[in-house]
């Protein structure tokens, strides 16, 4: 396996690409067609967008395929079922104290441990995998991963090099587009979108969130960006960024969309 940190710039072929991925921001489909539009650089047959760590809910955010049937979710789930409590592929080797990193790391199938490689990659013809790694100092990683099916040519140096040009980019589009595509909240309307329904439902979620953190948090879920929160609290905005990163280290997430999504899946008080 091979691991390295990010340092080329993107080349003259990269603009047209991400030309079309920035049109493409908080789209349906917007996984589908990045995935389609980067193929002439980078003949992917499959990416996923997660998140994981030995600190963390394991957390699946877009998937999508190109030219073959989609079976990302069902590698998803194969993972879920074991691999993942063992697998050390993206955490990071260096000793000393840690810190933020953004790695791009190459793997092969015969690479990966014996459990992961039968159940995830054998099972569904994946011969080899990149991906573009955001290492947070918890270990926990925010990772856009690129597949390569055992039916297409193994990607070249140059396939590679164009990728770690563009993983800058593809890593601030993508956690646009996730905040994007959340904006407004899809199921919280009417009474159960007003602030203090929200606010219980993040209070039974976890009891110990502050007065000020549900505040914020609640705002966050109505489609409120940082700067309106603030103004409607009459708050500074670094004061709303502490009560939101406070917040979301209580309920273990690092993005709004997974604020979205815990919120949708808790029951409604009555």
């Amino acid at each position: 396996m091979r691991k390295w940190n990010l340092t080329q710039a993107p080349g003259p072929d990269t603009g047209q690409a991400l030309a079309g991925m920035i049109t493409r921001l908080g789209l349906p489909h917007f996984d589908k067609e990045l995935l389609g539009g980067l193929y002439p650089l980078f003949p992917a047959g499959s990416w996923s967008v997660y998140r994981t760590g030995p600190h963390c809910r394991p957390a699946i955010f877009m998937s999508a395929s190109h030219g073959i049937p989609d079976t990302t979710r069902d590698c998803w789930r194969a993972y879920l079922s074991g691999p993942y409590l063992s697998d050390r592929s993206l955490v990071r080797e260096q000793a000393g104290p840690a810190r933020e990193s953004t790695l791009l790391c190459h793997i092969s199938a015969q690479e990966v441990a014996a459990e992961h490689r039968a159940r995830v990659y054998e099972a569904h013809g994946v011969a080899e995998r990149v991906s573009i790694v955001r290492q947070q100092t918890d270990d926990t990683v925010f990772a856009i991963n690129f597949y390569r099916h055992v039916h297409q040519r193994a990607f070249s140096d140059g396939q590679v090099a164009a990728l770690e040009g563009l993983a800058p980019a593809l890593l601030a589009l993508t956690q646009k587009h996730l905040a994007m595509a959340q904006l407004p909240a899809p199921g919280l309307s009417g009474a159960a979108g007003s602030v203090p329904s929200l606010a219980q439902r993040l209070k039974r979620l976890n009891g110990q969130l502050t007065a000020r953190e549900l505040d914020v948090c609640a705002r966050l879920l109505q489609g409120m960006t940082q700067e309106g929160v603030a103004a409607d609290l009459g708050l500074g905005l670094p004061t709303v960024r502490t009560y939101r990163n406070r917040a979301f280290a209580r309920l273990g997430i690092h993005f709004r969309n997974e604020l979205f999504a815990l919120v949708l899946q808790a029951p409604n008080l009555h």
